[in-house]
């Protein structure tokens, strides 16, 4: 577990442009109960995270078209919601950072590390809008 004055700013990073943290597995139920499409970011300490994930997700807000419910959960910090969202993005394997796209609680874009390492954040966010367009 990393201390919370590490992860805190990481964690701000993307509330501050709205997204939900989510510290709970029941957190993370009601996110994908919700009708809709959710964007799941797992955040991370690694610097891909920083350089690229966080980044690419939030320059990803500028397109036509963006997710209803926008939410995060911390790896190595939150373990219970992280866990969580993970049984959600079977059958891919547990990868921080990443991030996933939702369309009424079912999985239908999942960025795993290995697309977003070595990527840059305009690459990710393209990705991800590609995404929007079709499913928001």
């Amino acid at each position: 577990m990393y201390p919370e004055e590490l992860v805190k700013p990481m964690r701000d990073e993307l509330i501050e442009v709205g997204f939900n943290a989510l510290y709970t597995a029941a957190d993370v139920d009601n996110a994908l109960a919700k009708k809709g499409t959710t964007l799941v970011v797992v955040n991370s300490v690694c610097g891909c995270a920083a350089g690229t994930a966080r980044p690419g997700a939030m320059a990803s807000l500028g397109a036509d078209k963006v997710p209803d419910n926008l939410t995060t959960v911390f790896a190595g910090v939150e373990k219970e919601s992280t866990a969580k969202a993970r049984e959600y993005m079977i059958p891919f394997p547990p990868s921080s950072p990443a991030i996933a796209l939702f369309k009424d609680g079912k999985l239908v874009h999942m960025l795993e590390r290995h697309h977003i390492e070595g990527r840059s954040a305009q690459a990710i966010a393209q990705n991800l809008a590609a995404a929007y367009d079709e499913y928001c």
